[in-house]
């Protein structure tokens, strides 16, 4: 059980040291998110401007990344749930092989788009800090959420905010 405190506290204060960089790095909430296009696994490119009017989550993952595979298949739930309701989960692959994501994903049964930033550029955009790393847009295209790591239920989180931001 003390363990388990510290593990947690180390976290909080992990957070809280990268929250504070990425505040003044640029990427807060209320601001516009920096567009960028990145191939998709069917093949097409995306770009997250092309989003607009829609809630957007942006969530960057890694197959080495153990609360990445925890997190998928809920986030997958948490798609199917709203995708029909102006909802967007755009899944962004920060592997250097887009090989190894793609295999990862169909193992998973990942139904929401997978993007490739092997060249790391999107990532290094957006100071991802950690992983996972999750930020929720609002219809217009402005940071409402950024989320660091992965604790199980935080896709309760998740849904009420994109709940919240869709004005279900």
């Amino acid at each position: 059980m003390k363990l388990r405190k510290l593990i947690f506290a180390t976290t909080l204060s992990i957070v809280f040291a990268f929250t504070t960089v990425n505040a003044i790095a640029g990427i807060s909430k209320g601001k516009l998110a920096p567009d960028f296009s990145l191939k998709s696994m069917s093949g097409e490119n995306i770009r997250l401007s092309e989003m607009r009017g829609k809630v957007v989550m942006i969530n960057f993952w890694a197959t080495w990344c153990a609360p990445c595979r925890k997190e998928m298949p809920l986030l997958n739930d948490l798609y199917n749930k709203h995708k029909n309701s102006g909802f967007v989960l755009l899944g962004v692959n920060i592997d250097n092989s887009p090989k190894n994501g793609e295999k990862m994903a169909k193992k998973l049964g990942i139904n929401f788009p997978i993007l490739f930033d092997n060249s790391k550029k999107v990532s290094e955009t957006y100071k991802v800090s950690a992983m996972p790393f999750t930020i929720i847009l609002d219809k217009s295209g402005k940071i409402s959420q950024i989320h660091k790591g992965y604790l199980p239920g935080y896709e309760k989180k998740y849904d009420a905010q994109i709940t919240k931001l869709l004005g279900k």
